[in-house]
């Protein structure tokens, strides 16, 4: 561990993490057929639960601090942190679901934006440079770079695209804690950061808005939506950093849009 606390993992940390990670992508995979019009948000996090048990792991979201889900729902305006429930999904909206598994002991996290029957061509496009947004970041990610890249390349291209990005949520170390150090900052805040290590294991999750990138709490103290009630997207992965290059340990058939490292 450096001085700035962020942990440095060797090879057979590496190893766990990519089982780990694969198993957060399955999930994300198991689940996209049955995100369809009229089903529940609870029943996406129990199926996600049910599958996630079935293969060793436990959900490292349910329970966490009261967290009551196994899986984060965000639909339509709100940016993280959704509760599943009883909402019913219908034509038009768009859902991101946020996966959290640990398995033996070790945490892979990844998310996805899914549109749901017949969107609008704003949702569509917002969906499209959501997930551009987090390879745009994932390619400024370069071993012995600094974090602040990552943050300054992915503002550069969501500002030319005309949306926003969410200021006061950030991606984060991971490993054996599902939140660790660093940071990891989605817009530019004039500052480089820490410097980006082989070994260091992190989340990349930007979240992107059609309107204000402003943000507000709601009364249930977890769902987190945009404060002018504009549409929100979000794509992430986890990161490893190695010598020569960064591995996205998440990476999926059905996730991955484009091949950048």
């Amino acid at each position: 561990m450096q001085d700035d606390g962020i942990v440095i993992h060797n090879e057979a940390d590496l190893e766990n993490m990519r089982a780990a990670c694969r198993l957060a992508a399955s999930v994300l995979e198991f689940i996209d057929e049955y995100v369809v019009e009229g089903v529940t948000t609870i029943e996406l996090s129990e199926l996600c639960n049910e599958f996630i048990i079935s293969h060793g792991a436990t959900s490292a979201t349910l329970g966490y601090n009261g967290f009551p889900g196994a899986v984060c729902t965000s639909v339509n305006d709100v940016i993280c942190h959704g509760i599943p429930g009883s909402y019913r999904l219908k034509s038009g909206d768009i859902i991101n679901i946020d996966v959290t598994v640990n398995l033996d002991g070790w945490h892979g996290d990844t998310s996805k934006t899914f549109l749901v029957g017949q969107c609008t061509k704003l949702a569509t496009t917002l969906v499209e440079v959501a997930e551009r947004a987090l390879y745009v970041g994932i390619s400024a990610a370069k071993p012995y770079g600094y974090f602040g890249d990552i943050g300054k390349a992915i503002q550069k291209y969501v500002d030319c695209c005309g949306f926003s990005i969410v200021r006061n949520y950030c991606g984060h170390g991971i490993g054996r804690k599902m939140h660790d150090e660093p940071m990891v900052i989605h817009h530019d805040d004039h500052d480089l950061g820490p410097q980006i290590l082989p070994g260091m294991f992190f989340t990349i999750e930007p979240m992107i808005n059609v309107g204000s990138h402003r943000t507000k709490v709601m009364k249930d103290g977890w769902t987190v939506a945009t404060i002018d009630k504009s549409l929100s997207a979000q794509f992430e992965h986890t990161i490893a950093a190695l010598e020569t290059s960064v591995e996205i340990m998440t990476r999926s058939s059905k996730h991955n849009v484009t091949k950048l490292v």
